[in-house]
């Protein structure tokens, strides 16, 4: 009863954060899977449709994430292409590159998080930073995006996603070079205008990570070890 209650609360709680999901006649944002009536969803039960809608939430959640942070960086941008915000962000979420990128090495996870404030790296610091956000959370999710009753999350991979996320959040907003200047331009916070809409974003995707490790850790009684971490101290967490 009280996973079912999870399971019900998850899905309002997901659609009512997502991004870029279809409205519906009365204009309120409702859950969307472009798969949800084909048969694969026979494999699927409550929890991992849930899983579903989860990840793909994040996922577009980053890909607003780097459309931002290139519009607020363009010269980072210019280090990787000619071409529009669009155009990369597009090629990054929907190439054939398998998350596969020379330009970084082919870092993933942690690792390309943590190139993005390298102070010796040169390259575009957009590309790892949401590269490695997003491989984060694949490898999180079992290295899936796409959920069946067969498949098994570890709740604690999830919590811990999420606390990698509060502490990316947190090294966007604060890593300085030598010099003392941001890395990357996010938030815009003056006399004449309070834009707060990265923290807000990072805010529905760590809301979501946890709303599901808390349900997975409900199903599966594999209990999640809570931390408490000071962000100014903190390294990222294993998954």
């Amino acid at each position: 009863m009280i996973l079912r209650l999870l399971v019900a609360m998850g899905f309002a709680l997901l659609s009512a954060c997502a991004t870029d999901t279809p409205a519906s006649m009365d204009g309120k944002q409702v859950p969307h899977l472009d798969s949800r009536n084909t048969l694969n969803q026979l494999g699927k039960a409550d929890l991992d449709r849930m899983a579903d809608v989860e990840m793909q939430a994040n996922s577009d959640s980053l890909r607003l994430l780097m459309t931002k942070l290139y519009k607020r960086n363009p010269h980072e941008l210019k280090k990787s292409t000619s071409s529009s915000v669009e155009e990369m962000v597009n090629w990054v979420f929907n190439g054939s590159h398998g998350w596969q990128f020379k330009e970084i090495n082919q870092k993933q996870g942690i690792a390309a998080i943590q190139l993005a404030f390298d102070p010796t790296y040169k390259g575009d610091r957009v590309l790892p930073f949401i590269v490695g956000l997003q491989t984060m959370l694949v490898k999180a999710h079992g290295g899936k995006v796409d959920f069946y009753m067969t498949d098994s999350i570890e709740p604690q991979s999830v919590y811990n996603a999420a606390r990698n996320m509060e502490i990316a959040a947190w090294k966007l907003s604060t890593a300085r070079d030598e010099s003392g200047t941001l890395y990357l331009l996010t938030n815009e916070i003056n006399d004449t205008e309070r834009n707060l809409s990265f923290e807000r974003e990072f805010g529905k995707i760590i809301g979501r990570l946890d709303l599901y490790a808390v349900t997975l850790e409900e199903k599966s009684q594999r209990f999640i070890t809570r931390v408490t971490h000071g962000l100014a101290t903190a390294i990222f967490f294993p998954l």
